[in-house]
């Protein structure tokens, strides 16, 4: 196991180094603007997205049944994932009038398509767990 470690650890410090390799012909302008996206970004963890999360996990806990729990939870944090992903093309960020190829697609489609697909596998995901504990145990004399 340590030596799992050292090696994603050397991987991870390799990944950081190469990053700061390809920022070396920024501008202080450029930096600037990387060092506040970062912060912005653990900001926006730290202030929003956690306590949002731990809230509403509390919250389905208290109002959701046992076997709808874990679905619940994996949908949701794949859907808030993957909604900071669609974040940008949603608000529209990018699009230029001029160049009607550049987010000419219907993201907030997709993106309720993505919601609603993830709602039905975590609905179909606890029906399946709560079939699975009401079965009768199976024993070695059956």
């Amino acid at each position: 196991m340590r030596a799992t470690r050292f090696v994603l650890g050397a991987v991870g410090v390799g990944f950081g180094l190469w990053g700061v390799w390809l920022m070396r012909d920024f501008t202080g302008e450029q930096l600037t603007s990387t060092g506040v996206w970062l912060a912005g970004g653990i900001l926006v963890h730290d202030a929003v997205l956690a306590p949002l999360t731990v809230g509403l996990g509390v919250l389905a806990s208290r109002l959701l049944p046992g076997h709808f729990r874990a679905a619940t939870s994996v949908a949701f944090l794949l859907w808030a994932t993957l909604t900071v992903v669609f974040l940008p093309v949603l608000s529209g960020q990018g699009g230029k009038p001029d160049n009607e190829t550049i987010l000419n697609r219907p993201y907030l489609a997709s993106w309720l398509v993505l919601t609603g697909v993830l709602a039905g596998a975590a609905v179909i995901a606890a029906l399946r767990r709560r079939a699975r504990a009401s079965r009768p145990a199976v024993t070695a004399e059956d």
